[in-house]
């Protein structure tokens, strides 16, 4: 049998998660405001200066219209990339109004417990919010939801969504108490860009393994034809 008569086996391959959500760029944006403002803060206070916390606020800000004018510069979208900028100033506005550093992560720590509901009433109600995410990248739309087999992988994978923002919470909110600013920035940086591309990991291995063997994947949900109306 030569080459040509051969049946292909050569299939587009389905694209995984961090392929489809991306999550490096985007929590790498969103830890860098972070580091400017904790370095700002501590330098500010090595230099004797009594304003640690509009020093922090400005680097912070200066940091944010960077990584925005980058983002733009490179075809991201505006809306998303204002909404980035625009949580940044609020935080700092949060950490200026109150003269509390730590106030900082105020808005983060909200943010996180919010998100945490958010993922669990999704998954409760059936309609989790990884396979909406993940059904508008696609182009989807909601057909993801005619597929049982995927409506339960999204279910199951959405849970360690909402674990990670707990998770967070469980260790921000100490440090938050105990006003450790430094700590809390170490700790935002390790439990943000790390923890997302983990949970994304997690959940595609998920997916799969609910997926039954003859699933043809994320991007072609398996919608069962309406029943036939005999005349």
């Amino acid at each position: 049998m030569s080459p040509s008569d051969r049946p292909s086996t050569v299939q587009r391959a389905e694209p995984t998660l961090r392929e489809v959500l991306g999550g490096r760029r985007g929590a790498v944006d969103a830890t860098a405001p972070v580091v400017a403002f904790v370095t700002g803060w501590l330098a500010a206070g090595w230099l004797g200066g009594s304003s640690q916390v509009v020093w922090g606020g400005a680097a912070a800000v200066l940091v944010a219209l960077v990584v925005a004018v980058a983002r733009l510069a490179t075809g991201n979208r505006p809306r998303s990339v204002l909404v980035g900028l625009l949580g940044v100033v609020v935080a700092v506005l949060v950490a200026l109004y109150t003269g509390r550093a730590v106030d900082f992560f105020l808005i983060q720590l909200l943010a996180n417990a919010a998100s945490a509901l958010t993922w669990a009433v999704s998954i409760v109600v059936r309609w989790p919010l990884l396979g909406v995410v993940v059904g508008l990248v696609l182009g989807q739309r909601t057909r993801w939801r005619r597929d049982p087999d995927l409506m339960r992988g999204y279910q199951r994978a959405s849970w360690f969504w909402v674990g990670q923002y707990l998770l967070r919470l469980a260790v921000f909110l100490p440090l938050y108490f105990a006003d450790a600013v430094v700590a809390l920035g170490v700790a935002r940086l390790a439990f943000t860009w790390p923890l997302i591309i983990a949970c994304i990991g997690v959940s595609w291995r998920v997916i799969r393994r609910t997926l039954p063997g003859d699933h043809p994947g994320l991007r072609h949900p398996r919608v069962p034809e309406p029943p036939r109306i005999s005349r």
